[in-house]
């Protein structure tokens, strides 16, 4: 039996979420089937719809989360950690249902970082989809216990960037 590595993208750079995608759409070419979720984010990146476009890739939308987390009232986190710790269990029965190659769990770092997820459900998820394939994880910041535990550690640091360098949004198609 083989055995699936985890993989980590983590730092302050841009092309975290981009190197994940890349695993994918390089299994896609081989012929594999592909899981991605994503934690905190809104669907709305230009890559998941180009992934959807495979018959063996299957995207989750995430719940909903509005605003910044550090930034929210205690009942809106709450209901925040609840929407996606039942994620987190929906894409753990996703991964056993359809059994894909890669998994991407975009965000789940971040997610562990601010509390939305916590490290048991996060462990669960990750050794559920280890089962059946590779699994990249990502985020900005990610708990020690993640980094010590994943066979591949990116860290993408940001040396220049032009969102603190100046000032500037995020691109649609670039960025997002």
């Amino acid at each position: 039996m083989k055995e699936n590595m985890l993989h980590l993208y983590t730092g302050t750079g841009k092309g975290k979420t981009t190197a994940a995608m890349g695993l994918a759409l390089r299994a896609l070419g081989h012929g594999r089937r592909v899981l991605i979720g994503q934690f905190l984010k809104d669907g709305r990146s230009g890559e998941l719809e180009a992934l959807r476009a495979f018959a063996g890739a299957r995207v989750m939308p995430c719940p909903p989360v509005e605003g910044f987390v550090g930034q929210m009232a205690p009942e809106v986190k709450r209901r925040v950690i609840e929407r996606q710790t039942r994620y987190a269990r929906e894409l753990s029965g996703a991964a056993q249902a359809f059994r894909p190659d890669v998994i991407v769990l975009d965000e789940l770092a971040m997610a562990l970082t601010l509390g939305v997820i916590g490290e048991a459900d996060a462990a669960a998820l990750i050794d559920a989809c280890l089962v059946h394939g590779e699994v990249a994880v990502t985020g900005y910041a990610a708990p020690q216990w993640l980094v010590q535990r994943a066979d591949y550690v990116s860290r993408i640091d940001a040396v220049k960037h032009p969102f603190a360098d100046k000032k500037l949004a995020e691109r649609e198609g670039i960025e997002w």
